[in-house]
């Protein structure tokens, strides 16, 4: 299963708040082994967001689009994604009534509160007010990150994707002398490979074979100067 992240809002884009949303996201999806492909910042422009979604969900079998819910004037999410399906945001009766549950009357809330795509699976708000939404692969959350961690693992188990393994080795070279090493790597296992330079260069080694993984990370200590090594798996459900 693959996987785009879309962030919303105008506060992102400006540097005002930091985007913690798509960093939690890409870890939980990551975790379940979920392949993200894109993670995106949109304003909180209608057609912007209306653009993004709908190129999204033809290429990924998920979508997740977190931001703008709410009664204020830059809240336009909710219009954005019914606009990239051309559905209208209309009254959702369930979600209304899962808030007059809670105590909330028409009176004490914006008359948009309730109003989603139509068509759309209503999504509750446990730690907050403004329902989120599923629109067939597109799952709409709060900006509010307590709000869209709680929304999110409401779904998570609908997120499944293949088990990988990685393992990192330390290596006390200059990145652009292991080169070589790592396009041998590449082409003697099947392998995907990252190197991130700091104080020594970290060669991060992913695979669905724990197997594999180790023989690569192996074939690193071997040819290179190792100095420390940890090691950790992404783990999500098998998929079917």
């Amino acid at each position: 299963m693959n996987a785009a992240v879309v962030t919303v809002g105008d506060e992102l884009l400006v540097g005002d708040t930091e985007n913690t949303n798509a960093t939690w996201l890409c870890d939980r999806l990551d975790a379940r082994g979920v392949e993200v492909r894109r993670v995106t910042v949109v304003p909180d422009e209608v057609a912007e967001i209306a653009r993004v979604v709908n190129e999204y969900r033809a290429e990924y079998d998920a979508v997740i689009v977190t931001g703008g819910l709410g009664p204020t004037h830059d809240d336009v999410t909710m219009e954005g994604v019914a606009a990239a399906f051309g559905r209208d945001l209309v009254e959702n009766a369930e979600a209304a009534a899962w808030l007059a549950e809670r105590g909330y009357s028409g009176s004490d809330l914006a008359a948009e509160t309730t109003h989603l795509p139509a068509d759309c699976r209503p999504l509750p708000n446990e730690a907050g007010v403004a329902p989120g939404a599923v629109v067939d692969s597109v799952y709409v959350l709060p900006g509010v990150p307590g709000e869209m961690k709680a929304m999110f693992e409401a779904v998570e188990g609908e997120f499944a994707g293949t088990r990988t393994h990685v393992r990192t080795v330390d290596v006390d070279e200059p990145e652009s002398e292991l080169l070589d090493r790592v396009a041998s790597l590449r082409e003697r296992f099947d392998v995907r490979v990252g190197s991130y330079p700091g104080r020594v260069v970290t060669v991060k080694i992913t695979a669905e074979s724990e197997a594999e993984t180790e023989r690569a990370a192996a074939w690193v200590r071997e040819h290179a100067d190792a100095v420390e090594e940890t090691d950790g798996d992404s783990v999500g459900d098998e998929a079917a």
